[in-house]
């Protein structure tokens, strides 16, 4: 029972621990259940451990595109695609002990939360998580990336940001027999060494030990308000042959890397709310991590097999936030759990195809910027060393004579 408290603690983020236990057993009340109190549930998760969800999330994790799924593969092999991100942590000395926070750039004051740095292996496309490596932000994202690649497999085409483009990591990439497609820095300036009809040339990482082809290509941003932007992209790949992965496809291909940071906004965004994670040991952020890539993925894998019904159907078209409230439901009406008819679409899929997104939607951009919030409060400068603290107040009354001189105390 405790395992499904903490998965649904992931559904619920909002709610206090007696609130979402309260949800697991809403349908039971004839029952009489007790209702444990809250200190109870904390001592009963941390029996529990993170080892299970591990367990549960690795069983889990893994491809689910079927050979014929709309985006999932591009001139044979599956594309994938491996990048990180942050998640917010409390702001609790055993947590700061392990998670530091981040510094401004030339000063030496922290700021904001503990860090936690989230890596995925995803397919592109349907978002599924093949693997997830987590830790300390202070640990850089290649090493998690490395953690990852033994679930890399021939027929496999990762694609990655420029800080993936490393030689020691793409070159154990290319002993699993996976393919690459990365974005290059713009300080690496590579050696042609031959020049190819289109437009693309081959050359070689660490000193001649890695044959990738290079494609250069400027790429222009128009708004609606008539800006103009352009960006030069130098992309590197280990498919050297430019006859049967030409070089524009390539360019255009790469725009789908951007599908991890959509399974990073239904993770932060509509799962968590936008909230900090909810654990203030660190023993307990590995559950609540493993526990939240668990149920995301539970739930891509019924979005997987409510398109097996409509072949056709992009998955791009799938509305997480549809599966995310359906399953919220199921919980606490306990309906559909022990379904009338076993099929393999289920109440959440059906729920899904009723809702549909856009097979079309119009091209939007949004700049990666924030509004910040103003307030009339001071920055906490660091003067007080917790936001909320228990406090002991002290009260002197004072009688008062006439001309406001003191009199007597009480």
């Amino acid at each position: 029972m405790v395992v499904y408290f903490v998965l649904a603690l992931t559904l619920f983020e909002r709610c206090s621990y007696r609130a979402v236990w309260g949800k697991l057993v809403a349908s039971l009340d004839a029952l009489a259940l007790v209702r444990p109190c809250t200190s109870a549930l904390c001592r009963a998760r941390r029996r529990v451990g993170a080892a299970p969800f591990q367990a549960l999330f690795e069983t889990l994790a893994g491809p689910v595109a079927g050979p014929h799924t709309p985006g999932a593969f591009w001139r044979g092999p599956r594309t994938v695609a491996i990048d990180g991100t942050s998640l917010h942590l409390p702001d609790s000395e055993p947590i700061a002990s392990r998670h530091a926070k981040r510094k401004r750039k030339g000063e030496d004051v922290e700021f904001g939360y503990p860090l936690l740095r989230l890596l995925t292996l995803i397919e592109c496309g349907t978002r599924a998580v093949l693997a997830a490596a987590f830790g300390p932000e202070t640990t850089g994202e290649t090493n998690y990336a490395e953690r990852m690649l033994d679930r890399l497999t021939r027929g496999m085409l990762a694609l990655l940001d420029t800080g993936f483009d490393g030689y020691p990591l793409l070159l154990q990439l290319r002993s699993t027999g996976a393919e690459f497609l990365c974005r290059s820095g713009s300080r690496r300036i590579p050696l042609i060494t031959k020049r190819l009809p289109d437009g693309s040339y081959l050359s070689t990482f660490g000193m001649g030990k890695l044959p990738v082809r290079i494609v250069e290509a400027w790429i222009t941003v128009t708004y609606q308000d008539g800006t103009v932007r352009r960006e030069q992209w130098r992309l590197a790949t280990s498919l050297t042959d430019h006859t049967r992965y030409p070089a524009r496809e390539l360019v255009t291909l790469y725009h789908e890397r951007w599908q991890a940071e959509t399974t990073y906004f239904s993770i932060k965004a509509t799962m968590l709310d936008g909230r900090i994670l909810r654990s203030h040991r660190p023993e307990e952020v590995d559950q609540e991590v493993y526990a939240l890539l668990t149920v995301y993925q539970a739930l891509i894998r019924i979005t997987a097999d409510a398109t097996t019904s409509r072949p056709s159907l992009d998955p791009d078209r799938i509305s997480f936030t549809i599966a995310l409230e359906t399953a919220r439901d199921q919980v606490t009406t306990a309906t559909g759990i022990i379904p009338r008819e076993v099929t393999l679409v289920g109440t959440i899929g059906y729920a899904i195809l009723d809702n549909l997104l856009p097979a079309r939607r119009r091209q939007r951009t949004k700049a990666r910027t924030r509004k910040n919030p103003t307030s009339k409060y001071s920055k906490n400068s660091l003067q007080h060393p917790a936001t909320a603290q228990y406090y002991a107040l002290e009260a002197e009354v004072t009688v008062m004579e006439e001309g406001l001189k003191a009199r007597s105390k009480h």
